[in-house]
């Protein structure tokens, strides 16, 4: 039934048929598999806005588990690299949708939108489009205590577009040089994953301690910025696909960082300044819970547990294995954030200022280390991005990791005296 369709798209398109079939495959699988949790992801928001229906949000919650299952677990895409990068992130959109929905199935009450665009009028409809692309849940009262930045952009709607497109601009460009240097170090164990894709360690044991730890600690200083350039300039994408394409107003879109490299304590970093798309998933997951048994240590060891599950299963995705360095590095910082509190109940201060900053930015360091090496093992910096076609930047970059990795070799062969 299917052959005439498929002759008269190779004839006209000029793809091949093993390709052409293989595309259709993929849209099938798509269809069959993705779409499905896509559908019910959405009827659970507009069930969650729409008062008596929490014995029918409940009853549905074990469909939305077993869809996400289905679309993540027997799923493989993973026989090219591009097809990899696409499960691997189907994984993150998985895991938050249905996170998501699993909260609003067990709200209490129906969820309230407490903040409307100027000149817009209620909408079942709208509403819960409005609530399933808000991971924040700005403007709705289930994410109450929230961090919103202060917004700094023009308030107009076109200075706002052209502020937004310029920022999304100047990431990518920023994200695909840094995944380009970080690339470029040459890690130790270095082995070929599935999918072809390599992964090994940041710690280079033919280095002496110091100058080993200032290499892999530049390297996880890369990563740390390569990460918000890719959440920022994803953001933004977002942003301009929301207020151009959508019509959504400005001020649905509010900034989504607050300057982390200010922060002047773990807390302040973690809770307010660093991205809060997750928040209150990790919140509600792990911190609440918990927090029920242990108190206010509870909701800081819940939630980077989750955080650190997260990340875990988005590791797994690439090359099947667990990786404890997540649990580690994540629950350290937990501890950290434990130990400003014990600060503050003995000398009745908070932990600020320029000493505050050192020891923020020196224990994310010393523990993202940790966590780096975990990405690099499993493979998360083994993918090619559109920067890599740009030859003369790849070679210049490439260079300038490459002596300096000389450099540190160099040093570690000079005498001490």
């Amino acid at each position: 039934m299917i052959s005439f369709p498929l002759s008269l798209l190779q004839d006209t398109a000029g793809v091949s048929s093993p390709n052409l079939k293989a595309l259709i495959g993929e849209i099938t699988t798509f269809i069959s598999h993705v779409l499905p949790p896509i559908l019910c992801y959405f009827l659970m928001a507009v069930l969650a806005i729409t008062p008596q229906t929490q014995t029918i949000r409940l009853a549905l919650c074990p469909v939305v588990v077993l869809l996400a299952l289905r679309a993540t677990v027997p799923v493989d895409m993973l026989f090219k690299i591009t097809q990899r990068k696409f499960h691997h992130y189907l994984a993150h959109w998985i895991f938050v949708t249905t996170a998501r929905a699993l909260i609003w199935g067990f709200a209490r009450k129906p969820l309230v939108r407490q903040f409307r665009p100027v000149n817009s009028t209620s909408s079942t409809f709208m509403d819960a489009l409005d609530l399933v692309s808000s991971l924040r849940g700005y403007g709705w009262d289930w994410s109450r205590g929230v961090h919103i930045p202060r917004e700094t952009r023009p308030s107009d709607r076109t200075g706002f577009v052209l502020h937004t497109v310029l920022s999304a601009a100047s990431n990518a460009f920023a994200f695909g040089i840094l995944h380009m240097a970080i690339r470029s170090f040459s890690l130790v164990g270095l082995r070929t994953l599935r999918g072809g894709i390599s992964g090994g360690s940041i710690f280079d044991e033919t280095l002496p301690f110091y100058l080993r730890f200032l290499r892999s600690s530049i390297i996880s200083a890369l990563a740390l910025v390569w990460t918000y350039a890719a959440l920022q300039s994803c953001y933004d994408l977002c942003t301009i696909l929301g207020v151009l394409i959508l019509g959504q107003d400005p001020t649905q879109w509010p900034p989504v960082f607050d300057a982390p490299w200010r922060a002047t304590s773990l807390a302040d970093f973690w809770g307010r300044r660093w991205h809060q798309l997750f928040r209150q998933i990790f919140l509600y997951l792990g911190g609440y819970p918990l927090s029920s048994i242990v108190g206010r240590a509870g909701i800081v060891i819940g939630s980077f547990l989750v955080s650190a599950v997260y990340h875990d299963i988005v590791l797994i995705t690439l090359n099947s294995e667990s990786e404890w360095r997540m649990l580690v590095g994540f629950g350290m910082v937990a501890v950290g954030i434990l130990i400003e509190d014990v600060f503050k109940d003995v000398t009745r201060r908070k932990v600020g200022g320029l000493v505050g900053w050192v020891w923020t930015m020196g224990w994310i360091l010393l523990w993202g280390n940790v966590i780096v090496d975990g990405y690099m093992r499993a493979g998360r910096f083994g993918f090619s991005t559109l920067m890599d076609l740009v030859l003369p930047v790849r070679m210049l970059v490439e260079y300038l990791v490459t002596e300096f990795d000389n450099l540190l070799h160099a040093i570690s062969r000079v005498p001490v005296a």
